[in-house]
């Protein structure tokens, strides 16, 4: 998938929704300084608003609380001194979630005053209702409690499909919630630090995709069937019942796990890169970006973000307010970064550039505005009417939107966001120093304030620096590669290493381009219904075109387990390439990466027969899977690089590259490979 989609955890997601890096995660789940997690051992009972001090036995002490994996104040169902603590990461528009609260309740049921559960948030960012849902839950739970947030829980899951602003006020009236108290706490955020600190758990955990569960310390993952849950918890409770006093079962358990049936639990989490350092002052280009406020301001910041994101519009009322309080001193220049799931959000984004072209810069921030006023409705027609409204040349816009003409300085911004790892929004680097998401204005302040007095003293000590050159001098003297929070590069992050070259094995008789003994050979995992995979088509392309028969690229299938249609569509492109060829394959993989959204045996036996293939022999070949074998050993072949797997994929002479970059950063590669050969 996308730049984030590369740890994908593969082989877990039949039974879970997974979170990807180095993805597209948005600004609900960026948490550098948004708190930190509680460690202060305190478990709540009944009594403090959780459930589950009262049982069928007497009540017994609180059990003391783990740091690896604490329970804090998240919501709790079942007793304080269960034996057993499943701590769940989970989302509420999360199908796999949804599957598996069945097997909670059954069980609870199973080992009664033995089992309490433990809620932890960790909405994905390409569930555009999972994190709105969340604040929705824990605004429940701040205004009304324990035994209201699980009945609110209950409701979100059994109505998945309807999560909209309306539905979750509708839940909270059934509910018999004070409506005005669950608003004030919705609206004032009162538990967003909460899912914030849920999710920089869960990424410590290397808790990245959902339902994670933890029990007591042990990781399982995915919505398991009952027998999987029991095999695990028994041993656990087995346990638990030999630790004495009863009070430290879970502190001591999690400090030292049991072993899952599988494999032991990571000793560390291993599938995510180590989080950017936020006090690294990086090199931000501005260079032709729009902006507000003046050149010559002490502090600017730069903005990352995505018109049809709920926590970008989020925080425009904040940037507005830091414009007021901080006059000249402050300079905001906006860079686009649409995210992949949001699909209204590229061309919100041309037509913010297009009024950027035609009108300047006070019309591209007219056109911002209008966008961020009216994010509910960014189709097509929409945009059109704005520009209207705006007085924008009509047949320029159009044209522009229908050729595409503002996607190289997209796709450029877009490149500088991966440079930097600002892998969500939205995401702000002042003075370049790096801020995620959508915080209070107080970070702002803090952070501008800090920038505006270091500004002042770099000034004085670099003679010849004026307010005027100040930012390009800084910049000069900035970092261009990302450190990692403590110091350097984690130790295993093969996603950032461009020099390790990995054994791919080779598939014969592939589909592919180029020249057969060609000196770059690119080899290609990829999956039919990704839409990151779509997207890279026309890089594809522009390198088919640039570098002819100095490159042979091949095509290697990695359906997706949680892509229900992948796999075929699979099946369906191998038996073009059976009937036709390379020229076929080519022709079946185009039309189903255009026609993405319709995937199904009817829709693939109808590009089929438009491109002339005998029918019977391809009907026979969906039926019995002729192509499956294949498809699965190109899937094991690229497991058995040992790289972190997500799509798309490339090889380029072995060295890895993640993600559906722009042809500018293939070329580059592409380069280099070259000049390696000669």
């Amino acid at each position: 998938m996308n730049r984030s989609m590369q740890t994908l955890a593969l082989v877990l997601a039949a039974l879970s929704c997974v979170r990807g890096a180095p993805t597209p995660q948005t600004a609900a789940n960026a948490t550098p300084g948004g708190g930190g997690v509680a460690r202060d051992g305190t478990v709540l009972t009944a009594a403090a608003g959780n459930e589950g001090a009262v049982g069928a036995r007497g009540a017994g002490a609180p059990l003391r609380d783990a740091s690896r994996v604490p329970v804090g104040s998240s919501p709790v169902r079942g007793r304080a001194d269960a034996l057993v603590t499943v701590v769940v990461f989970s989302d509420f528009q999360c199908p796999f979630c949804g599957r598996v609260e069945s097997t909670l309740r059954a069980l609870s049921e199973r080992y009664g005053d033995d089992l309490r559960v433990v809620w932890k948030n960790n909405p994905l960012p390409f569930h555009d209702n999972a994190r709105p849902a969340a604040e929705a839950a824990m605004a429940v739970y701040e205004a009304a409690g324990s035994q209201a947030f699980w009945r609110f829980h209950d409701m979100l899951f059994e109505n998945q499909q309807h999560l909209g602003p309306e539905d979750l006020e509708g839940y909270v009236r059934a509910l018999g919630v004070d409506v005005a108290a669950w608003r004030a706490a919705l609206d004032g955020h009162a538990r967003s630090a909460s899912i914030d600190n849920d999710m920089a758990l869960a990424e410590q955990l290397g808790a990245q995709g959902t339902p994670t569960f933890f029990i007591n310390g042990t990781q399982l993952v995915g919505a398991q069937p009952l027998e999987r849950f029991v095999a695990v918890i028994d041993p656990v409770l087995a346990r638990a019942r030999e630790i004495t006093p009863r009070e430290s079962v879970y502190e001591a358990m999690v400090a030292n796990p049991v072993a899952s049936p599988d494999e032991a639990p990571p000793s560390r989490p291993t599938q995510r890169p180590a989080r950017p350092d936020p006090e690294q002052v990086l090199r931000v280009d501005v260079a032709g970006a729009p902006a507000l406020g003046p050149a010559s301001a002490l502090v600017t910041m730069v903005v990352f973000s995505d018109f049809q994101c709920p926590f970008c519009a989020r925080v425009e009322p904040t940037i507005a307010s830091l414009r007021r309080r901080f006059g000249n001193d402050l300079r905001v220049v906006w860079r686009n970064e649409p995210l992949p799931f949001h699909q209204s959000a590229r061309p919100a984004a041309e037509a913010a550039m297009e009024a950027l072209a035609q009108r300047g810069v006070a019309g591209f921030w007219r056109m911002h505005d209008t966008l961020f006023e009216n994010q509910q409705h960014l189709d097509r027609e929409s945009l059109e009417g704005y520009a209207q409204a705006q007085g924008l040349d009509m047949t320029r816009f159009r044209a522009a939107l229908d050729a595409h003409t503002h996607e190289p300085t997209i796709a450029a911004d877009e490149a500088i966001a991966r440079r930097l790892q600002a892998d969500g929004t939205p995401h702000f680097f002042i003075n370049g120093r790096r801020l995620i998401g959508a915080q209070p204005e107080e970070r702002f302040v803090a952070a501008i304030e800090r920038a505006r007095t270091e500004a002042r003293a770099w000034m004085r000590e670099h003679p010849g620096t004026t307010p005027a050159n100040f930012y390009a001098r800084l910049m000069a003297t900035a970092d261009e590669t990302v450190r990692a929070a403590g110091g350097g590069a984690e130790e295993g992050d093969e996603g950032n290493d461009e020099q390790r070259v990995y054994t791919v094995r080779a598939a014969r008789n592939a589909p592919y381009f180029g020249g057969a003994n060609a000196r770059v050979v690119i080899e290609h995992f990829t999956d039919l219904q990704c839409p990151f995979c779509a997207r890279v088509q026309g890089a594809i392309g522009e390198i088919r075109a640039h570098y002819g028969d100095r490159v042979r690229f091949v095509w290697r299938h990695y359906p997706l387990p949680f892509h229900d249609h992948a796999m075929l569509a699979a099946e369906a492109a191998q038996e073009a390439f059976a009937q036709q060829g390379n020229d076929g394959f080519w022709r079946m993989t185009a039309t189903l990466f255009d026609n993405q959204q319709h995937l199904e045996r009817a829709d693939l036996e109808r590009y089929a027969q438009d491109q002339g293939l005998d029918m019977a022999r391809f009907r026979r070949a969906l039926d019995q899977h002729t192509h499956q074998a294949r498809i699965r050993d190109d899937m094991a072949a690229a497991d058995a690089t040992g790289a972190q797997i997500g799509t798309p994929a490339f090889f380029i002479n072995g060295r890895f590259v993640a993600g559906a970059y722009p042809f500018a950063e293939f070329q580059r590669r592409i380069d280099a490979a070259l000049a390696e050969r000669r």
